[in-house]
């Protein structure tokens, strides 16, 4: 088992001292769709080392070789890659935790147990010789019953295998499949078969993660942290599932928005670890992610608007003004009740432009000076970054702008529309626009489109 400055940071995470940062915290590449190329990989493992963040887990969903065909060795190709990418890591004071996902259709016992077993070290060896030093075993994301005791031995007896053979590894991450909260207990409170199983039986050197109240959760509380520490009766690392917008899709369409606000909302109490797991868009992940490294640096300080605007004046410059104002109608992401993550979209714009209808509705005299020139600034930022973002980083969210740009004009109808007390008849049209573009992007459905739908209720 590697080092003794393990020992003392896990020591120093455990005492929850203020001087010391998460001991383990970066991104987890974790999200389905498109995974990574090696480019992608290469930058945001330098991403990693000029933020201070530590670690990088490899465990694309849809990288065959990681979850369906996972007892298969990688080709030489792949492999190449991958040393190339653990030699980078190193570099910059990042470990590289190769990660598998087996659970799909792993077995256990008997004579098959025995032969899945040996081709996870295998894996795990192939791995071991380009560099690796950090694995993790992922059994989320399963359907049917699973057995904790069939998961947690398989562990154990990985993480033996691996100390025995090698003194340089470090402890093994996994994530449970019940690794939410609110599966890890029933109705009635008590803590379900299969997570009493796992956590009773796993070794207590391998990090467990999970992702709060639920998938994508609205933050955890200091008391949710702990409820679910006292479930397992151990210290949990935290994967987060925010900037991460690969369940944010229509008609198709995957990643139709982006997850550009802060890291919030989360304990103040350290976990051992954190993984933030990242959009599809690398580039534009790097605001979220950003502000999540200042979190994992100083839980009992951090601040999440002033790491916000810290992140992107830094990575935009000239640009930031524009950005900063697109992102702030971009930033919430919400598919139902326990599926949202993130602040408010332009929560200022929103208050503004709701009690202008509620005044207008009331008969009152409505100044709409700052009202306008919010609408201004949105379409300013919308072709601002149109026209001068570099073009990598516009790939990322031309239709995302161009949605905004069609929002403010809109916006900008449906504010007049007020000052004449008269619905326009151009914004049912303008409307529809938004709601009909090809891409299905979306920004600020529940801000500056709602004001749009308030306006037109109003008059109807």
């Amino acid at each position: 088992m590697k080092s003794l400055s393990l020992l003392i940071l896990l020591i120093c995470a455990h005492l929850n001292m203020s001087s010391t940062p998460i001991l383990l915290r970066g991104i987890v590449e974790g999200f389905y769709g498109d995974p990574w190329n090696f480019d992608i990989r290469a930058d945001l493992l330098k991403f990693c080392g000029e933020y201070n963040l530590n670690s990088y887990i490899y465990a694309p969903k849809d990288d065959p070789y990681h979850r369906g065909k996972w007892r298969e060795p990688y080709p030489d190709d792949k492999i190449i890659e991958l040393k190339n990418l653990v030699d980078i890591a190193v570099e910059n004071n990042v470990h590289f935790t190769f990660a598998v996902s087996p659970g799909l259709d792993l077995n256990y016992e008997g004579e098959k147990g025995e032969e899945d077993f040996q081709y996870m070290l295998n894996k795990l060896d192939s791995m071991y010789n380009i560099g690796v030093r950090d694995f993790a075993i992922f059994f989320d994301d399963l359907s049917g019953e699973q057995s904790g005791t069939n998961q947690a031995n398989f562990l154990n007896k990985l993480q033996n295998a691996l100390d025995k053979k090698y003194v340089d590894i470090y402890p093994l991450i996994t994530v449970p499949t019940q690794y939410t909260r609110n599966k890890m207990i029933d109705g009635d409170g008590n803590i379900q078969k299969y997570t009493l199983e796992f956590s009773t039986l796993l070794n207590k050197n391998i990090i467990v993660l999970y992702t709060g109240d639920y998938v994508v959760s609205d933050g955890i509380s200091e008391e949710s942290y702990q409820a679910a520490k006292d479930i397992y009766g151990r210290d949990l690392g935290i994967w987060w599932n925010y900037p991460v917008n690969d369940y944010y899709y229509a008609d198709g369409n995957r990643n139709i928005k982006l997850a550009l606000g802060p890291i919030e909302k989360l304990p103040k109490a350290k976990p051992n670890s954190i993984f933030y797991n990242p959009m599809e868009q690398p580039l534009l992940s790097k605001i979220s992610i950003g502000t999540g490294a200042d979190y994992a640096l100083s839980t009992d300080t951090y601040d999440s608007i002033t790491s916000w605007n810290k992140i992107i004046e830094k990575q935009f410059g000239d640009l930031a003004p524009a950005m900063k104002v697109f992102a702030s109608h971009s930033q919430h992401m919400e598919k139902s009740a326990h599926v949202k993550s993130g602040p408010a979209d332009a929560p200022e714009f929103y208050a503004k432009a709701h009690q202008a209808v509620l005044d207008t509705k009331e008969g009152k005299t409505v100044d709409f000076t700052e009202l306008n020139n919010m609408i201004d600034e949105m379409e300013n930022a919308a072709n601002t970054l149109l026209e001068k973002l570099p073009s990598d980083i516009l790939n990322e969210c031309v239709l995302m702008l161009k949605q905004f740009k069609r929002i403010a004009n809109a916006d900008k109808v449906a504010a007049q529309s007020l000052k004449n007390n008269k619905l326009d008849s151009e914004l049912k049209n303008l409307r529809q626009e938004i709601k009909n573009n090809e891409s299905k992007a979306k920004v600020s459905e529940l801000c500056a489109v709602l004001f749009i739908d308030e306006v037109i209720q109003l008059y109807e």
